[in-house]
């Protein structure tokens, strides 16, 4: 028996824009963006609330959603003073097991810590009821 395979849908950044203009977030001082899918929901947030903005690399998945790593790491520095943001929103476009959030969530121990995806598991998501791949709007120009 053949499986099909899902098609993916298409969210457009007036769609993005316009749920998270609608979207009720807490008291944040820094979006902290989970790059590289993370970058652009995190800056149309920081511009939206007006609040500072800052791209951490982790790597858990590859861009085939295959693990690379298990369990994911943070690559790069960061030692950053996060004492000047207690409340801070990290940001990616997916989560699918959510084990990426929970590292830095874990490393801000001391911070009071919101996650933030577009779909897939957080303490927040945009739009909860998107169980499909996504073709996001800032990929579309991407040359594979």
């Amino acid at each position: 028996m053949k499986t099909q395979m899902q098609e993916k849908i298409d969210i457009t950044f007036d769609a993005i824009s316009e749920a998270l203009y609608a979207f009720d977030f807490p008291e944040i001082d820094l979006v902290l963006g989970i790059g590289r899918g993370g970058i652009f929901p995190a800056c149309m947030i920081a511009h939206q609330l007006g609040v500072a903005m800052k791209i951490i690399r982790a790597s858990h998945r590859n861009d085939h959603n295959e693990p690379i790593h298990d369990p994911p790491e943070i690559l790069g520095d960061f030692n950053w003073d996060f004492f000047s943001y207690p409340r801070i929103l990290v940001v990616d476009d997916v989560a699918v097991t959510g084990k990426t959030l929970a590292l830095i969530k874990d490393k801000l121990c001391h911070n009071e810590v919101h996650t933030f995806v577009l779909k897939g598991t957080a303490d927040m998501v945009l739009f909860p009821k998107v169980k499909s791949c996504v073709n996001w709007p800032w990929l579309n120009n991407v040359e594979e």
